[in-house]
């Protein structure tokens, strides 16, 4: 090789460090940093792609007069963007090519595939700045979130078409190039293009919401206040609207507008069972219509009076024109609309606050007496310790076995019962999904009512029984007669004045007055708890000959009595068999069929008197109950107190937590 090559190669491998090695080591005048190796500017600090100035890429897309090319097979693309959108947007200082990752040079050698990732961008970002204290990318926060909510929905999982593309991508529903600041105006304007976006997928379902009443005042009035797709179907956490999840979320959705229909809504058995987080009941689009709602005037509408027979018959197969009286919407709070069914709930509230404010001042009352007496060393102390002690017969086997079934029906129905009334509380979702679904809990529901119904009806046929066999000595208002009497009402005046410490406590016959009351307490609820449960149990044969707003009636009535048994049966009736400190902690007799001698001479001093002047004593005593009945009877009562006082803890927290 000549001197003169070796010179001009020496020159030309010096040149070529020069290009090459300099730009990437200098620190200053066009030259940047990258994860602790020096790059040019031009280049993305992160990736370390190059950036491809917007100036660039709006020279093509950015004229106006040439807004559309052609795709290698064609086809027409539109390519055009306005640079103030741009530029105004939230993503105005990004290059284009950080959202458009597949264009590294321009102009471009092909048409390049559209592949916009937001995902990874938005999280790498939040990443990067959660930390700071200035708050300029708590929007970042928000987004990240509705990310992961889109990541759920339905948008987010493959086509079925092509399994490669999703159903909808972020850019699909956002303005790509327009993605500005949520401000009042400009959350106005994205909210009636909502139903367009939307529909450019959804075609049918935009050509039946532009015929509803949301549609119209939204597209051709402008009212961005109306419904649109995202307030009914979430703007992220979309789900297919045959999913329970996306029907749970459309009816309450459409309560965030419609509060008050809303509120009436849950007060029905429909509301209360979706309340529970099932869809097996009527929601408000089964009724009223998805995206054709319209108002009750309009002949179309699906609960115009001549349409809504058809719309129960749905559900209802066998529904007549009775159906159509019925309140889907009955308020019983509003006496000018609904004036009956207001006239109900006063009615059984006043009963409600009238018993359990009487008998509640009664016990407390009593308690307060007892105690003060033993502490005087007064009233009543038996030795159950004595092994000779003697029993008297107090109740045979049959009506041990009645009562048995009787608590443990009521308890049942309670519990299942309460759930629906209380559907807004942790503690009766709980229940239903222990109980195997709300399907499940209305079949054990039923099943209580009809053990319980049968129990109260032998019972009755025993009773009248008995007093047919013993008809000629049977006295109506007798000492062992149920039928309450002035005696009843004289002892009742005793008690309140022996509470006071103004007379001795009274003397009792075979029955108190207030045993007569639990006595004839559930003939009351029989009447109306049953009553109003068969016609709610049977809702196509009771509207052959019932008008439809007697659904409404039956049931508030039916909830309310139940909640007056619920709470006086585990209080009250608590209280004066097994909590008063003569009886504490518990009283076993209805089991055992036995109370010791000395007790019942104590509490039925009269009816003692009575035996022993007749001579018919001894017909009522018995041994003492064996020590495997005694224990037996004190488990069985333990587990009934203890449900009891459960049940009774969780209606309160109910009343306590009530939304309405």
């Amino acid at each position: 090789m000549s001197k003169i090559s070796l010179k001009y190669s020496t020159w030309f491998a010096f040149l070529l460090f020069i290009a090459v090695v300099f730009p990437l080591s200098a620190t200053e005048n066009g030259v940047a940093t990258l994860l602790g190796e020096e790059i040019p500017h031009g280049f993305d600090p992160k990736t370390g792609k190059r950036i491809i100035p917007n100036e660039r890429c709006l020279t093509c897309h950015g004229d106006e007069k040439q807004q559309t090319d052609v795709r290698d097979d064609g086809s027409p693309v539109k390519i055009f963007v306005h640079r103030k959108e741009i530029e105004a947007s939230v993503h105005g200082e990004q290059s284009c090519n950080s959202c458009h990752v597949t264009i590294e040079r321009v102009p471009h050698r092909k048409a390049p595939a559209v592949i916009v990732g937001c995902i990874d961008c938005h999280k790498e970002t939040w990443d990067e700045y959660k930390n700071d204290l200035d708050g300029k990318h708590d929007r970042l926060k928000v987004v990240n979130e509705q990310i992961d909510s889109f990541m759920q929905s339905v948008h987010a999982q493959p086509s079925k078409l092509d399994q490669s593309q999703t159903n909808a991508t972020c850019y699909d529903c956002h303005d790509a190039h327009n993605v500005g600041e949520l401000g009042s105006i400009q959350r106005a304007e994205k909210r009636l293009k909502n139903p367009e976006v939307c529909g450019r997928c959804h075609e049918k379902e935009l050509v039946a919401y532009k015929t509803s009443d949301h549609g119209k005042a939204v597209l051709e009035k402008g009212d961005s206040e109306s419904a649109v797709c995202s307030d009914c179907h979430t703007t992220h956490d979309i789900s297919s609207p045959e999913s329970d999840k996306a029907k749970r979320a459309i009816t309450k959705n459409c309560g965030d507008c419609h509060e008050d229909a809303q509120r009436t809504y849950f007060d029905s058995y429909h509301g209360q069972v979706h309340r529970l987080g099932y869809t097996n009941t009527a929601k408000c689009h089964d009724c009223h219509g998805g995206h054709e709602v319209k108002g009750a005037d309009d002949p179309t509408s699906e609960i115009h009076a001549n349409n809504r027979l058809e719309n129960c018959k749905v559900c209802h197969t066998e529904a007549n024109e009775n159906f159509l009286t019925f309140w889907p919407h009955g308020d019983a709070d509003d006496r000018e609309n609904y004036p009956g069914l207001w006239f109900f709930k006063i009615f059984m509230q006043i009963l409600i606050f009238s018993v359990m404010a009487f008998f509640w001042v009664h016990v407390m009352l009593w308690l307060y007496r007892e105690v003060m007496d033993r502490i005087q060393g007064k009233g009543f102390i038996e030795d159950m310790d004595k092994p000779d002690i003697v029993y008297f017969r107090r109740f045979p086997l049959v009506w041990r076995w009645i009562h048995g079934l009787f608590a443990v029906s009521t308890m049942t129905l309670i519990l299942t019962g309460t759930t629906l009334l209380f559907s807004h509380t942790s503690w009766a979702k709980a229940v239903v999904v222990f109980l195997g679904g709300v399907e499940m809990e209305g079949i054990i529901h039923r099943t209580a009512a009809v053990i319980w119904l049968g129990i109260f009806i032998a019972h009755l046929l025993i009773a009248i029984s008995n007093i047919w066999r013993k008809r000629d000595e049977f006295k109506w208002f007798g000492s062992t007669s149920m039928l309450p009497n002035m005696k009843d009402a004289r002892d009742l005046r005793d008690m309140f004045k022996w509470f006071f410490g103004k007379g001795p406590r009274p003397e009792f016959s075979h029955w108190t007055y207030w045993q007569k009351f639990d006595y004839w307490a559930p003939f009351w609820g029989a009447a109306v708890i049953g009553t109003s449960g068969i016609m709610l149990f049977m809702p196509e044969k009771t509207a052959l000959f019932l008008p439809g707003w007697m659904f409404n009636i039956a049931t508030l009535v039916h909830a309310e009595e139940a909640l007056l048994a619920a709470i006086f049966l585990n209080s009250v009736h608590f209280f004066n068999v097994h909590f008063r400190p003569e009886r504490f902690p518990m009283s076993t007799t209805i089991f055992t069929g036995a109370i010791p001698f000395e007790e019942f001479r104590h509490d039925h001093s009269e009816e003692y008197e009575r035996l022993v002047a007749s001579g018919e004593i001894n017909n009522y005593l018995v041994r003492r109950p064996s020590r495997r009945a005694d224990l037996a009877a004190s488990f069985i009562t333990s587990v009934l107190i203890m449900a009891g006082l459960a049940l009774l803890t969780l209606v309160l927290i109910g009343l306590a937590t009530s939304p309405n």
